[in-house]
């Protein structure tokens, strides 16, 4: 998948799985304020958006209710307290992450809320995942797919996860195209992002990665091609706030 862009520079012993779940553990701590102060809010507006289109497909498959959903790359929870905060009341969720800092801060979350009868947070791997073939109704990635060690691998093994007729939903950084939009975009994730992120998290790598990581990732057509090779049919792509990013789409 062409360049290996990774967090650190490390020895060659130490994977890309390996560094990216080390650096989540050293931003845990501020990743949810920086999340929403990079985006300026417009994140959230993401996942609700995410999590409609996932909603019109449980209730057009008739599992709305009782829906097992796996939220892969879950963080901090976000999208999974999303989800039930939407009305997916009776859905169960499962995150997954690589991160024991990120999942920690997660289940915080949940417990405040109430809801860990709803929202169960686990480690792992996308590559290689502990569930049985056929498990879930559907899957969501939020900012996940490209720190994937193997995009392939895990798109296929999330696959393998999903009921027929599941439906996979992606959502990821792209890189907008128009003036001055394209402009503005690659200053921000070029200088400010990484300057401010450096100054709260105190892990300057962190924040040098994103953009790194955004601009190395296959998007739009080249992205839905990877998931059809991956087995998904019906794969469709939303531009999000002029191209800043983006929501995927494939069914099992």
């Amino acid at each position: 998948m062409g360049t290996r862009i990774t967090p650190y520079t490390a020895p060659d012993e130490e994977s890309k799985k390996e560094q990216v779940a080390r650096m989540f553990d050293n931003i845990a701590h501020s990743y949810d304020f920086l999340n929403h102060l990079f985006s300026f809010g417009i994140d959230v507006l993401w996942r609700k958006k995410s999590i409609r289109v996932l909603k019109r497909h449980l209730a057009k498959v008739g599992t709305q209710e009782g829906a097992k959903i796996m939220d892969m790359a879950t963080g901090t929870a976000d999208f999974a307290i999303e989800a039930i905060r939407m009305g997916l009341t009776r859905a169960h969720i499962t995150g997954v992450d690589i991160s024991p800092g990120m999942l920690d801060v997660g289940r915080q979350k949940i417990r405040k809320r109430g809801w860990a009868e709803r929202i169960e947070l686990m480690e792992g791997d996308s590559a290689n995942l502990p569930f049985e073939t056929d498990t879930f109704d559907a899957y969501t990635v939020a900012f996940g797919v490209r720190n994937f060690e193997h995009l392939e691998k895990g798109l296929t093994e999330m696959h393998r996860t999903l009921k027929p007729g599941g439906l996979g939903i992606v959502l990821e950084f792209s890189k907008p195209r128009y003036f001055p939009m394209k402009q503005l975009f690659a200053f921000y994730f070029r200088f400010i992002m990484p300057t401010i992120g450096k100054l709260v998290s105190k892990d300057a790598a962190a924040y040098t990665y994103l953009p790194e990581s955004v601009q190395a990732f296959p998007e739009g057509y080249e992205f839905l091609k990877i998931m059809e090779s991956c087995g998904y049919k019906d794969c469709k792509c939303i531009a999000l706030t002029g191209g800043i990013a983006s929501i995927y789409t494939g069914v099992k």
